[in-house]
């Protein structure tokens, strides 16, 4: 390691130390972490005070944090939620959401130059499910019913937009992308299967990897770790982009693991969230071009407000024909404005898309830029309206179920 890269990976990580202790100084935690560390990002990088670059070696630091992102978002999906009639419904309305997004992309680069339209219109169709997750399990939302409509939602919004990326800006072509990921996804069935064949609970070596577990062999996480490169070596083999490598790699993790596993998710969280995860936020912080966006604030408001009417909006029509148990509405208007700032919330895969696009030609630089600065400001501000809005709902929550229970 050259001292030059010494130098730019110790300001990268001080950045990701310090911006928990900033985040946890804010009052009610309304600042999310993740902005801070895009922020940070901004400061330290090329187009700040210059402290910090990325080499060879940083970039596949920020290769593996991705990596591990989507891998874990991929293992918290609710697979069996997916294919219920929630997750049908929240497929049709990022269908619809994607169809609206094409129609406003296409139709403002008439008037302004955007030349990545497939790529812009597929970021906005995304939903920041692992940065709302936190967010919701503070906020006690998880567990009820419109936590559970968010999560639906952001399911589709963090997988659907994948598999649309690796479809429409693969390098094969719409077909051959389509005939690739078939290929993959069956060879990635062939991986999911090899647990099942030679790690049945009463093997040697399910013995062998539980015996290691909580030793300096840390098997568990190894075989992780393993799964997860194996799988973008092979997406590499593919051409197909690392987000899709991972994502499998989560579910082959969860089908592993149907139940959990409070151990090894504690390890991989703190592998993931300790280093890797901040290290691609501060990185993707570092290529934000603050003049370009400061230069066209019409056109970072204008990617705001299509964030809200691409994502937001659909989902907020489909929340009013939810249905409760008793046949009325399960969400009233406040309700479903919630659920659709939620949804509107979009920032990873707005990085890793623009990401794509920006390495593969058709979009510039400072459009990358202003999507994602739209993206962080999203985080920052739809969450905190959405709970202003909803201030006093998890208090009646916990309320009502307090009385059903003195019912019972």
């Amino acid at each position: 390691m050259t001292a030059e890269v010494a130098e730019s990976l110790f300001w990268i990580v001080l950045a990701a130390a310090i911006a928990p202790l900033l985040a946890a100084a804010v009052p009610g935690r309304l600042i999310p972490e993740v902005v801070l560390l895009l922020a940070a990002g901004i400061i330290i990088g090329p187009f700040g005070i210059d402290i910090a670059a990325i080499s060879p070696e940083i970039d596949m630091l920020q290769e593996l944090g991705l990596g591990l992102l989507f891998l874990l978002a991929g293992y918290e999906l609710d697979q069996r939620e997916l294919v219920g009639s929630g997750g049908r419904r929240a497929l049709l309305t990022w269908l619809c959401c994607l169809a609206l997004a094409f129609a406003v992309t296409y139709s403002i680069a008439q008037v302004i130059e955007i030349r990545a339209e497939v790529a812009t219109a597929i970021a906005l169709t995304s939903t920041a499910l692992g940065t709302l997750l936190p967010i919701l399990t503070e906020r006690g939302l998880v567990e009820t019913r419109m936590g559970r409509t968010i999560l639906n939602h952001g399911a589709m919004g963090e997988l659907c937009p994948v598999i649309a990326m690796a479809v429409l800006l693969g390098v094969h072509g719409a077909a051959g992308s389509v005939l690739v990921l078939g290929l993959f996804a069956v060879a990635a069935v062939g991986v999911a299967l090899v647990p099942r064949r030679f790690g049945g609970s009463q093997s040697r070596l399910s013995a062998v990897i539980a015996k290691g577990a909580d030793t300096t062999s840390q098997t568990q996480v190894r075989l992780t770790v393993l799964l997860l490169v194996g799988l973008i070596a092979l997406a590499a083999a593919f051409d197909l982009d690392i987000i899709i490598a991972a994502f499998a790699a989560g579910f082959i993790l969860r089908r592993t693991l149907p139940t959990g596993h409070e151990g090894l998710e504690t390890k991989l969280s703190g592998l993931a969230f300790g280093l890797l995860v901040p290290v691609f936020f501060v990185t993707s912080g570092m290529n934000i071009d603050v003049d370009g966006v400061v230069k066209r604030p019409e056109v970072l408001v204008l990617a705001i407000v299509m964030l809200l009417l691409v994502r937001g909006l659909p989902v907020f029509i489909a929340t009013r024909f939810e249905k409760s148990d008793d046949g009325r509405r399960a969400f009233d208007r406040r309700e479903r404005a919630q659920i659709g700032l939620y949804s509107a919330t979009g920032l990873p895969l707005i990085v890793a898309v623009t990401t794509v696009a920006v390495d593969a030609g058709p979009m510039t630089p400072t459009n990358a830029s202003i999507l994602v600065a739209a993206g962080a400001i999203t985080v920052l501000i739809l969450p905190l309206t959405a709970t202003l809005l909803g201030r006093g709902e998890v208090e009646k929550i916990i309320v009502e179920e307090a009385q059903n229970e003195d019912r019972d």
